[in-house]
């Protein structure tokens, strides 16, 4: 018998020993050159702008500021927007355009009629209309994503405005154009057919079916004038219990597949948070990227469906067109990089992503803007994460939630830059206190040995940038390697990238 316990003590202290050598083990991630997703799409890194309150009026256009150029368009807004090389602009709404008429923006600024936007309760003064929205994309690099008004407007609001933008002289509204002083067409490139017209927060909600007839003949109208333009149509943005949402992207890629480019899907994932949004400890923020994830894949099966039913070969991808990590805190770095991470992970079938709004990009101060914590999460993915997205295998720890289970701490990407020689791997620790160690494990292609790694993290996850006070910024090191290997321990509550050197 004491022989027997003296056994079961030993299985004991072994399982024991077992378990804290397990507990020990550091994570891993495995990247592999073969494993293609697909190329990443740089209009992921597009934006979003739509005028409400101070959004536009105030911190991108504002003749009165110090910073104001001959337009009226704040400098030092401009230049640090031209850092992080935004790809497209999406304009001018959101909730606005679905009461907007264009025909109030355009002509002698002294002439233009100042309104009631009942979207936001507010006096719209028209002063930064469509050919100051096309100056502004230009100012900056972008290109030109129009939402046309889906919800009030008319069939001839829609093509009467792309003929204004697109149009060559010797028609009416070309030639309006013309007389407002741009000789050249916009070339206007993407053009949203509508905005949430499911939401009845929405100026002229439609039924799916409704929707449709009107943007099958928008759509078509738009296309006679200008054949290049890439069509968005609206998709769902009601989520509510009995996932509606589902019905309706079901019915219009259904009825739209074949006469489109794109659905569109908006998301502001704290609405997913258990308790709804005024829970928002730090764990539960930072398990929404998965609530992105979620809406990505749901919408892709619903294309293949519609793909597949229709026989169309014309192919539909995503516009995440609407979405937010916050605005300017360390959370809100790090929720960015989850977002932006879910597409990269989903870069077969999310081609086009746009930031709400582009001026939460930085912090706003009459005495000049200044970089904020997302701005340099932003900086990161759009000048660094070009190429190629890989199918990256992560081994850690997780935890679990009210919403989803097994939520990895951390989160992460790999992209192939074949032009700039180098994988860039993008990793998100979401864990509140504990830093996390970790192996790169690179399974072909050969490296050069040398890395660059770029941080961004605070002491507390409350941390703020502000005008004179910074201490949320990227923090870069050079690191040599041996092999194929690479060990490093990613910090609590951190956002790193490592930029990876190939031969």
């Amino acid at each position: 018998m004491k022989k027997l316990k003296n056994f079961i003590f030993f299985l004991f202290v072994v399982s024991m020993l077992s378990g804290n050598l397990l507990a020990q083990q550091p994570a891993t991630i495995k990247i592999d050159l073969d494993r293609i997703i697909d190329k990443v799409d740089p209009n992921i890194y597009s934006a979003f702008v739509e005028p409400i309150r101070a959004t536009v009026y105030g911190s991108i256009y504002d003749p009165e500021s110090p910073f104001a150029d001959e337009n009226g368009f704040r400098k030092d807004f401009i230049n640090l927007m031209k850092e992080l090389n935004i790809k497209s602009v999406r304009w001018p709404g959101g909730n606005f355009v679905s009461g907007y008429n264009w025909y109030d923006g355009i002509g002698p600024k002294n002439q233009r009629p100042a309104k009631r936007d009942l979207a936001w309760n507010q006096i719209e003064t028209n002063q930064m209309g469509t050919d100051e929205y096309v100056k502004f994309c230009n100012l900056i690099g972008a290109d030109n994503f129009l939402c046309i008004n889906g919800g009030t407007g008319t069939l001839d609001d829609a093509r009467n405005w792309i003929e204004y933008c697109n149009g060559e002289k010797g028609t009416y509204y070309a030639d309006l154009r013309v007389k407002n002083g741009n000789e050249e067409p916009f070339k206007i490139k993407y053009v949203g057919l509508g905005n949430e017209i499911d939401g009845p927060w929405q100026m002229g909600q439609k039924s799916k079916e409704d929707y449709c007839k009107f943007a099958l003949e928008a759509g078509k109208l738009i296309r006679l004038i200008d054949r290049d333009i890439k069509l968005v149509a609206s998709g769902a943005s009601l989520y509510r219990p009995g996932n509606e949402w589902i019905e309706w992207n079901d019915y219009v890629l259904d009825q739209m597949v074949g006469n489109i480019d794109y659905i569109s899907v908006h998301r502001y994932a704290t609405e997913a948070l258990p308790g709804g949004r005024q829970n928002r400890n730090f764990s539960d923020l930072m398990c929404l990227g998965l609530d992105i994830d979620e809406k990505i894949e749901t919408t892709q099966a619903l294309i293949k469906k519609a793909m597949v039913k229709s026989g169309s070969k014309r192919p539909v991808y995503i516009s995440f067109d609407e979405y937010s990590g916050g605005f300017g805190g360390l959370s809100s770095s790090l929720l960015l990089a989850q977002h932006l991470n879910s597409f990269l992970r989903h870069a077969d079938i999310v081609k086009m992503a746009n930031l709400t709004m582009i001026t939460s990009l930085v912090g706003n101060s009459p005495d000049g803007d200044f970089k904020n914590s997302v701005f340099h999460t932003f900086y990161l993915y759009s000048n660094n994460a070009q190429g190629t997205s890989l199918d990256v295998h992560t081994k850690c720890d997780s935890y679990d939630n009210e919403v989803f289970k097994n939520i990895l701490y951390l989160d992460v990407t790999a992209v192939l830059n074949e032009a700039a020689k180098k994988v860039v791997v993008n990793i998100v620790n979401r864990h509140e206190t504990e830093a996390i160690e970790s192996i790169i494990v690179l399974q072909s292609g050969e490296y050069s040995g040398k890395a660059i790694i770029n941080q961004i993290n605070a002491e507390t996850i409350n941390a703020r940038n502000t005008k004179d006070d910074q201490p949320i910024k990227i923090q870069s090191e050079q690191v040599n390697f041996k092999g194929n290997t690479i060990k490093q321990t990613f910090p609590a509550h951190s956002f790193t990238q490592i930029e990876i050197s190939l031969n």
